[in-house]
């Protein structure tokens, strides 16, 4: 499993997946310029105070509450937008170690609108259970990485593996290896919360998926 995320580090030096992180970038940039330029419109044609240093005072908060909300927003309005480009990473991944893959057909409408209804409906369900943990600080972290290593593991095979086969194939290989799939979403959580990497973790979850769904269906696991 972690030879599959070592690769998946060096797809960074892929021109392809390159470009999709600079795409991402751009427009996440893009999203915040527009942000900043409609509240600096707003604060400069608003004005709460008759005294002018009152005025300076609530502009000044202004600015540094978007200052914060920027800082803090970033990461996951880049992941957002990243998400819409994961199929080119998965290509480019295929595409550097699977050359010999026919082209994926990907996902049929009817399978990705199963699939993400059903990661959804787990995701509302498992993370309304673990705010109880909130009240026991010392076990919320795991519980967090428990249930993000889950939810993030599905959603990332899914994504992948949707490219090149049905849903019912996917949910068994899914079940087959749901342990290893749930250490490498525990690992794609951690690489969530660490600044920085949460700028390519979702490149990196999907290059690294790409070689677990690889490795596991050629293997053919009892029951199937």
């Amino acid at each position: 499993m972690f030879a599959a995320f070592l690769k998946a580090f060096g797809q960074l030096a892929d021109g392809a997946t390159r470009r999709v992180i600079w795409l991402s970038l751009g427009a996440a940039i893009a999203v915040f310029a527009a942000l900043w330029l409609t509240i600096g419109a707003v604060i400069e044609s608003t004005e709460l105070f008759a005294s002018g240093w009152l005025e300076t005072i609530v502009d000044v908060l202004g600015w540094a509450a978007t200052l914060v909300l920027t800082w803090f927003l970033f990461p996951a309005v880049f992941t957002v937008i990243s998400s819409l480009f994961l199929d080119r990473v998965a290509g480019a991944t295929e595409a550097r170690h699977y050359a010999d893959l026919p082209e994926a057909p990907g996902a049929g409408l009817g399978a990705a609108l199963g699939a993400t209804a059903g990661f959804l409906a787990a995701m509302v369900v498992l993370n309304l259970v673990m705010l109880i943990f909130l009240l026991i600080p010392p076990l919320f972290p795991f519980v967090f990485y428990g249930v993000n290593g889950y939810l993030l593991g599905r959603e990332f095979f899914e994504l992948v593996a949707l490219r090149r086969i049905g849903l019912e194939e996917v949910r068994h290989l899914r079940k087959a290896h749901r342990g290893r799939l749930f250490l490498a979403g525990i690992v794609i959580a951690l690489l969530f919360t660490v600044p920085g990497l949460n700028l390519v973790a979702p490149v990196i979850a999907t290059a690294a998926m790409v070689h677990l769904f690889e490795n596991w269906r050629t293997v053919r696991p009892s029951g199937i």
